[in-house]
């Protein structure tokens, strides 16, 4: 085929634009900031969110020590468990169980047929809890070993979670209380119990846990501040929305 001359030049000056470096440099770069546009969204939601308040180092010492003769009594276990309506038969996540104090009675409350999941991010304290059952015959307490951002809990499974002096600890609370929200049961409970502080002190002030806790899909439906002679421990229950 046989152009005309202008025809003809055109098509060189369209061939010429095409392979000028700068033009092809131009284009690389304004493609490279396209995706780069696209994809910042999508990056950012997949990486954790940063921290929103300062966050305590989770306790890795003795575990012996939260055993002291008295504690159920000071702390009203079987008052916070009513609370829970955890009962023969219910299935209850203890949240960064340390040493299992709190597992422990539950899965004794909870027998014959009702289990407890003792979750921890330390491999010492899932260790610790196993011998423990083994040593206490207390066939249904399950430990998992669960992430700082995930414990783990598998979907629609749990009538009461409890996490008892740990929610000060957890960094990214959005991301845990995610997956504890899918975990829960239609009407389960969630309970906190801790201290107010900044977060760095081994506790958090209340309005700061309850707001977080809301917006991960929560509703606050009971208030207590039995669980300490003093009143400046708070128990604090939840329902998902």
């Amino acid at each position: 085929m046989i152009f005309p001359q202008s025809r003809t030049d055109d098509i060189h000056l369209t061939l010429h634009a095409r392979l000028n470096p700068m033009t092809l440099r131009r284009k690389l770069l304004a493609l490279l900031f396209a995706v780069a546009f696209i994809s910042a969204p999508l990056l950012r939601a997949q990486a954790p969110a940063p921290a929103s308040h300062p966050t305590s180092t989770p306790y890795a010492g003795d575990l012996s020590i939260f055993e002291e003769p008295g504690r159920d009594k000071r702390l009203q276990i079987d008052r916070v468990m009513d609370l829970l309506n955890i009962k023969p038969g219910s299935t209850v996540a203890d949240i960064g169980a340390g040493g299992g104090w709190f597992s422990v009675r539950a899965a004794r409350r909870v027998a014959p047929n009702g289990r407890v999941i003792a979750e921890e991010i330390n491999p010492k304290a899932i260790a610790y809890i196993q011998q423990r059952t083994q040593r206490e015959h207390l066939s249904n307490i399950v430990t998992l070993l669960g992430t700082p951002d995930d414990p783990k809990l598998a979907p629609d499974s749990l009538d009461a979670a409890l996490m008892l002096k740990v929610y000060h600890e957890i960094a990214h609370p959005p991301l845990v209380l995610k997956n504890l929200r899918a975990a829960l049961k239609p009407g389960a409970r969630f309970g906190i119990i801790d201290r107010n502080g900044n977060g760095a002190d081994h506790g958090l002030n209340e309005p700061i846990v309850r707001a977080e806790v809301e917006r991960a899909g929560f509703r606050q439906v009971a208030r207590y501040d039995f669980t300490k002679a003093d009143k400046q421990d708070y128990f604090l229950i939840f329902e998902k929305r």
